[in-house]
Order: C-alpha cells, then sequence, then structure tokens
C-alpha cells in the first residue's frame, strides 16, 4: 500500500467525517505517519479539497444512485483518484487508479470493484461534461468551478459583481505567501533577512521593513525562529496593529487574543512597556501565547481567561486600545483552509454577525475615552464586517470610523482581512 496516498486519505477521512481543519490534521497525520513524500501528500489533500464540489459534479454522472449514497470512504477514494487524473500531471492516470484501487482493499474492502469502475469512467470522458452556463447561472456555475458553496457565490457576486467574485475565487486556489514579522525588539529587517539568507531562506522586505516576505521550508525550525527573531504572520494583521498604533506605557486589551499574533505585535510595538491583556476562553491557547512570548523576549503580556461575549466589568474604562479579532467565517483563509469553502452558509454567518456585535459592544466599554478600537475579521462577509460596524454605529453615538479597510488576495497579495478603527469620543 502507498504511504502517501493512505496519509492524504486519513486527512481527508478526518476533514470529512470529524470536522477537521486540513492543517491540523495533515500535520498530525504526517508526524504519526511520516509518509515518504510530504510534499505529495500536501498537493493530494488540498488539491482534493480546492476542487471537490468541481470533482463531485463529475463523478456525478458516473455513479447511478448518485453520490449521497456512496459510503464516506469510497467517495474519498473516487476523489483522490478523480484529483490526480484531472490536476495531477506528475501522476499517470493508470497509477491514479491503479492506486486508489489498492487502498480501497484496505480501507474499503468490497468496494473496489465499484472505485475502479467510476475512476475509469471518469479517466475516458471526464473532459466531456460541460459545466453550468456562466450566464444563466452565475452562482452555479462559480459554486461547480471553484468548489464553494453557492451561498458564498452568491454573497462574493453580491458585493463585487461576478468578474471580481470570480478572481477572488481563483485566487482562493493559489498558495499564500509566507510573511514574518521582524521582533523589533531583538533585531531589523536587514539583519533578519542576512541571517535567513545564511540558513538557505530567500526574504524580501515589506511594509517598510515590518514584514519579510520569505521563500524555503522549515521556517519554524531555524535557528532564528529558536532565537525569537521574528513570527509567522499574515500582512494583514501586521496593517491592523499599525492601524490601531498602540504607544509606549499604553494599556491594551485584545479580547479575542489566540493564538496571540496581534497581542504579540502590539507588545512589540510598544517596545514591552506598558501593559497587553490577552484573553482567550481556553488555558491551553492561553499558554501558547505565554510560551510565544517568552521566545520574543515579551514580558508585559498578561494571560486572562475571559468570554468576550460578557462584560467583564474589571475591564471597564481601562485601555488606551482595545483589539476586537472576533470569530468568523474565515472566507478570508480559505487558501490556507480550503474545506470551509465546503461548508459555510448563510445561515452560519447569521449566527456569527450575533456572536461579533455582542463581543463589540463589551470590547468599547474597555475602552477610555479618546481610545481606540479596532475591530478586524480574516473573512470577505460584508455582514460579518461592515454590516457590524454600522449596527454598532447606530447605537454608539460617541464613536466614529477613523479607518476602515477590506483586504483581498488577489489585489493586495494579502490574506482577505477586514479592519475598523474607532475612536471614542
Amino acid at each position: 500500500m502507498d504511504r502517501n496516498r493512505k496519509a492524504a486519505y486519513d486527512v481527508l477521512f478526518a476533514v470529512e467525517t470529524e470536522g477537521a481543519y486540513s492543517n491540523i490534521a495533515l500535520n498530525d497525520v504526517i508526524k504519526r505517519e511520516k509518509p515518504q513524500e510530504e510534499a505529495f501528500v500536501r498537493a493530494l489533500v488540498y488539491g482534493v479539497l480546492e476542487n471537490q464540489i468541481y470533482l463531485d459534479y463529475k463523478l456525478a454522472f458516473f455513479v447511478r444512485s448518485g453520490l449521497r449514497k456512496v459510503d464516506p470512504q469510497a467517495l474519498i477514494l473516487l476523489r483522490m483518484g478523480a484529483c490526480q487524473i484531472e490536476f495531477m500531471d506528475s501522476v499517470p492516470d493508470y497509477a491514479a487508479v491503479g492506486e486508489s484501487v489498492r487502498l480501497a482493499k484496505k480501507v474499503c474492502r468490497g468496494r473496489e470493484g465499484f472505485v475502479n469502475g467510476v475512476l475509469r469512467s471518469y479517466q475516458r470522458s471526464a473532459d466531456k461534461i460541460s459545466l453550468p452556463d456562466a450566464e444563466r447561472e452565475p452562482s452555479k456555475y462559480l459554486s461547480v468551478r471553484y468548489s464553494c458553496t453557492e451561498d458564498i457565490a452568491d454573497l462574493w457576486t453580491g458585493m463585487f459583481g461576478a468578474e471580481e467574485a470570480e478572481r477572488l475565487l481563483q485566487e482562493a486556489n493559489h498558495v499564500p505567501p509566507l510573511t514574518v514579522r521582524v521582533n523589533r525588539l531583538k533585531t531589523d529587517a536587514r539583519q533578519l533577512r542576512k541571517k535567513l539568507e545564511e540558513e538557505g531562506f530567500s526574504a524580501v522586505s515589506r511594509l517598510n521593513g515590518l514584514a519579510l516576505e520569505v521563500s524555503g521550508t522549515g521556517i519554524l525550525s531555524c535557528h532564528a525562529a529558536k532565537e525569537g527573531l521574528f513570527s509567522v504572520q499574515d500582512i494583514s494583521s501586521m496593517l491592523m496593529i499599525e492601524a490601531l498604533g498602540p504607544e509606549p506605557e499604553e494599556t491594551v486589551i485584545d479580547v479575542c487574543a489566540a493564538p496571540g499574533g496581534k497581542s504579540l505585535a502590539a507588545a512589540e510595538r510598544m517596545g514591552n512597556t506598558g501593559r497587553v491583556i490577552s484573553c482567550d476562553i481556553y488555558e491551553h491557547k492561553l499558554s501558547l501565547i505565554r510560551k510565544t512570548a517568552e521566545r520574543l523576549g515579551i514580558s508585559v503580556i498578561e494571560t486572562h481567561i475571559n468570554d468576550g461575549t460578557r462584560f467583564n466589568p474589571e475591564y471597564d474604562g481601562i485601555a488606551d486600545r482595545v483589539i476586537a479579532d472576533v470569530p468568523c467565517s474565515g472566507l478570508g483563509v480559505i487558501r490556507r483552509k480550503p474545506e470551509l469553502k465546503l461548508r459555510i452558509t448563510r445561515e452560519d454567518i447569521g449566527k456569527l454577525t450575533e456572536i461579533q456585535y455582542s463581543i463589540l459592544e463589551n470590547a468599547a466599554r474597555y475602552l477610555k475615552r479618546d481610545g481606540t478600537l479596532v475591530y478586524s475579521t480574516c473573512t470577505v462577509s460584508e455582514p460579518e464586517n461592515g454590516g457590524v460596524i454600522r449596527r454598532f454605529l447606530e447605537k454608539n453615538k460617541n464613536f466614529f470610523i477613523q479607518q476602515e479597510k477590506q483586504l483581498l488576495p488577489h489585489t493586495d497579495s494579502s490574506d482577505g482581512f477586514y479592519f475598523c478603527t474607532l475612536r471614542r469620543i
């Protein structure tokens, strides 16, 4: 049995049946099963997830009873085989079919004939299948072509128009750049770039030296990482902290802090002075923030267990700056978590907006007069972004917008990310 394909299967099975996140499941399986070709495993997993609705649309033509009646084990193998036939030029079609059949004998014995028959039909005829008509059914076409729910296609078409929505979905299937935040407490961009290049990486300065875009593998294992000279963080989050503008000796509250990147970036910008209160509902996540702070040489981080949806009177009016990076649909990071394209619905977004509004209301009460709050999400969703802000401003006349920005992957070379800085009068 091919260990690489078995590892990919195990990741996809966890995503399909347990709701696992692909990046976490991939790291767990690779660490446990040690496949020979890690790059192949990742390519196959992400190839399936990025194109799953497209693959299912075509596979359905070759399964008389419909895909809904296919057991998850066999369905995952069909997607894996079809993905290799359709998108992985380095894999011969006969190998895509043959290895899928061999794996079927291991994970769903008795179904290998079914897997073989469907994949051979796919190999012969999949290229003859037409997609939905883009003019008559734009949302359905985008959904199938780029493997997202129709609700996502509707949302983005409504926000940007069909052409821009398609460009955004195209970018969602590209590998995002790796950026790191320079730890200004310990080094600068020039010194860090030199160190990374000595370790075999290439790096390009971004954001006037606040960040580097890095190429290479094993960045978290290098000496510069162990010395705390940088943190992996997307450009969008760095821009948000710069917009918030925390200053030395101020008090900052981060109401939804985990995994801690924004709290740590604020502390670095403040010169490791003042006070940064990092809150989350899980102690194990807070312990990771403390561990990272130690690596970076940061001592002003305080971690507190706190639920952002509930007002904490201890924080009433004490903060110069507040970070409200709220839970969201994650549509801005589907390049990193493509399974989100397959899950998010209008109903999900509606439920999230209520949570987001509740957190924003409480976060605003922690702010001093003349203080600044930043509300942010890693999504591209007007109801979760501008919609929440407008609702808040209608009720809270003592706040006004200083800056509002929606970053998009295909125009800003960043994650899809929204932030809005609000000033309290």
